[in-house]
């Protein structure tokens, strides 16, 4: 017999899945659909009660999708924008915190404890839903780079400034933010080494491996070894992971074997895309779990202060934003002249892209339910607010997200930025090609069959033709060029592709020769679809 465990995971699954055709025809983000479907199964009476487990969100779930995002982080990027990152990653959270805490102390007369949990807890965007809605747009990739980051180290900040909170509150001492900081400053220093350890370790013991499924395998368990040592120990874990990804990113394609690369691409996207939905989903599940911790009878203060705790989350963060990407140019002039001051429509996006998602959620419902003997101080309230910034963030913003980006008009930008990467993707193509004829020419003496080195020329010298073209269309605004192009080569496969199935049909070669044959003929399409993957990008 079935547990009932199992039958609700295929339940979650099947939705998450639905759900990203139905994202795609409607072309509504897929996070946003997956938390407004989540709400609405909470209420069906027939629906079983899910109550998300923090631990499972915080030890299960979070450790992947950290270090996936570490891995496609490009280190040079973000050491190029690591001041910004860290005055989000670090300023901005615990800035909100204090707003939070501010806020529900003066006008709702919480304590100082119980305010630096709720706004601990608020504080930190989220990870995956802002930049699964950005990417779809061509942006400057350095705002890319900078909420991507951002998110990255984030929740560290809001985790470890959470754990002092809540234990402020439950040993019933005050909080003091000068003693948390230098807590805080071991915390992130352990954290660095521990994941630095990690990665190269993990680097060290694939490259012994050399076999494909067994390095794999030492690659999924990469981000639980760098996250639940660090969090046993009483640190967050979200920042050892972060640099333990950074560093396989960094030092990845010195170590591992390009079939590893090949499959590894697919396990990651796979495993990672099945938690964000599910993760999704299961957020929100949760309405029916926070509404039953409330007494509804008190439903327009509730819902009033739950706003008033919304608004102040976004306006904090435009205030953040704004304040230091200017004020420090004023102050000091030698950083305007290194690094002059953005247009202030990129500024206004990265302080608009602050959605909250699943680890805020995670840690309200990790709130224990009592302190020194008595209930938890407005726990119910807490979980409210917690869901309510997460909803008015995650479906109000994020719906809105692309409107904001068109009405910025910062599409134009990234339009440009993106035709000169791909020009200069196409060079960097160019000259690979060129290195291997120059090969090619060095080493033709000592090959025995002419007709081996004659094909071989002809093959990197259609291939440096093909690619010229495609950056004439670029230069000549002529988009379709590159993409006509490639379609006409998958065309090619596919017409490959149906006359190996009727020779196979017709019994002239055999099942291994057949899957033999579509492995390379799939190869092909892959590679020309990955080619051509960016400019499709500067087209969306």
């Amino acid at each position: 017999m079935l547990q009932p465990a199992l039958p609700i995971a295929f339940g979650l699954i099947a939705v998450t899945a639905f759900a990203a055709l139905w994202a795609r025809r409607w072309h509504v983000p897929h996070a946003v659909l997956l938390v407004l479907l989540g709400l609405i199964l909470s209420f069906v009476p027939a629906m079983p009660r899910l109550e998300l487990r923090p631990d499972l969100v915080l030890t299960l779930f979070l450790p992947p999708l950290l270090y996936r995002a570490g891995v496609n982080m490009s280190w040079r990027g973000f050491r190029a924008n690591l001041r910004p990152i860290l005055l989000l990653a670090v300023g901005a959270v615990i800035f909100t915190a204090a707003c939070v805490a501010a806020l529900t102390h003066y006008l709702l007369g919480f304590s100082w404890a119980v305010g630096f949990v709720l706004g601990a807890v608020v504080s930190p965007p989220d990870a995956v839903a802002p930049m699964a809605i950005a990417r779809r747009f061509a942006i400057p990739s350095r705002i890319l780079t900078i909420l991507e980051g951002e998110g990255l180290v984030n929740d560290a900040t809001a985790l470890i400034l959470f754990s002092f909170a809540v234990a402020a509150v439950t040993e019933g001492r005050a909080f003091h933010l000068s003693e948390a900081g230098v807590e805080f400053a071991a915390i992130v220093a352990g954290e660095i080494l521990w994941g630095l350890a990690i990665g190269w370790g993990v680097l060290a013991l694939r490259r012994w491996a050399q076999e494909t499924r067994v390095e794999i395998v030492f690659a999924l368990l990469t981000p639980f070894a760098a996250f639940w040592v660090p969090e046993s120990l009483g640190g967050s874990g979200v920042l050892a992971t972060v640099v333990a990804g950074l560093f396989v990113s960094w030092n990845g394609p010195r170590f591992i074997s390009p079939a590893t690369r090949l499959q590894g691409f697919f396990v990651w996207d796979l495993s990672t895309y099945l938690i964000e939905g599910v993760i999704f989903l299961l957020t929100g599940l949760q309405a029916r779990v926070v509404a039953e911790t409330l007494d509804l009878a008190q439903w327009e203060r509730l819902a009033f202060e739950a706003g008033l705790v919304c608004l102040a989350v976004i306006l904090v963060r435009f205030v953040w934003v704004f304040a230091a990407t200017y004020l420090p140019r004023l102050l000091w002039p030698p950083l305007a002249r290194r690094d002059p001051s953005p247009p202030w429509r990129w500024v206004f996006l990265i302080g608009f892209t602050g959605i909250r998602g699943v680890v805020s959620l995670a840690a309200a419902l990790s709130i224990p339910f009592t302190a020194d003997g008595a209930p938890f101080p407005q726990r119910g309230f807490l979980l409210l607010v917690t869901f309510a910034v997460i909803l008015v963030t995650l479906v109000g913003q994020g719906l809105s997200l692309p409107l904001v980006i068109n009405g910025v008009c910062l599409t134009a930008d990234g339009q440009r930025e993106a035709d000169d990467a791909k020009r200069k993707e196409i060079s960097a193509r160019l000259a690979s090609i060129d290195a291997a004829l120059g090969r090619l020419d060095s080493l033709a003496g000592g090959v025995s069959s002419p007709e081996t080195v004659a094909a071989l020329r002809r093959r990197h010298a259609d291939r440096r033709a093909y690619f010229v073209a495609a950056c004439q269309g670029l230069v000549e605004a002529e988009s379709e060029t590159f993409n006509a192009a490639t379609r006409l080569q998958l065309d090619f496969v596919e017409a490959e592709r149906a006359a190996i199935a009727d020779i196979y049909a017709r019994g002239e070669i055999g099942d291994e020769a057949r899957r033999r044959i579509e492995r390379e003929l799939d190869l092909e399409d892959a590679r020309l679809r990955h080619a051509a993957e960016s400019g499709a990008a500067r087209l969306a």
